[in-house]
């Protein structure tokens, strides 16, 4: 079992920056891809980016958000980041935390573990 708890949501205006942080407790974090997803009022949960170990902390990212999101891990922690530069309002949503042995990274369905979600709120 994982627990993750995710933090550090709010509201920025647009082109400011915004660190989130996740949380995970339980057994054999480090050998689990982990990802973050987000959604917006009336949308579908869409993928934003992800990490894994096992191909060396290899880095996956949604076009949206690539070049201005960094994912990133401390294992000693058992913390993932996702570092949020140059906001945008069509960033605004409520961001999960997913954690999954997969390697269908972009896949919500194929993360076990999820956390309640942090919003993420960008003003024009």
């Amino acid at each position: 079992q994982v627990q993750l708890v995710e933090s550090g949501g709010g509201l920025v205006q647009a082109g400011g920056s915004l660190r989130l942080s996740c949380a995970a407790s339980g057994r054999s974090f480090n050998s689990y891809t982990m990802g973050w997803f987000r959604q917006a009022p009336g949308k579908e949960r869409e993928f934003v980016a992800a990490l894994n170990n096992w191909s060396g902390g290899r880095t996956y990212y949604a076009d949206s958000v690539k070049g201005r999101f960094t994912i990133s891990r401390d294992n000693a922690k058992n913390t993932v980041y996702l570092q949020m530069n140059s906001l945008k309002p069509e960033d605004t949503a409520v961001y999960y935390c997913a954690a999954g042995r997969t390697n269908y990274y972009s896949t919500w369905g194929a993360y076990d573990y999820w956390g309640q979600g942090t919003q993420v709120t960008v003003s024009s």
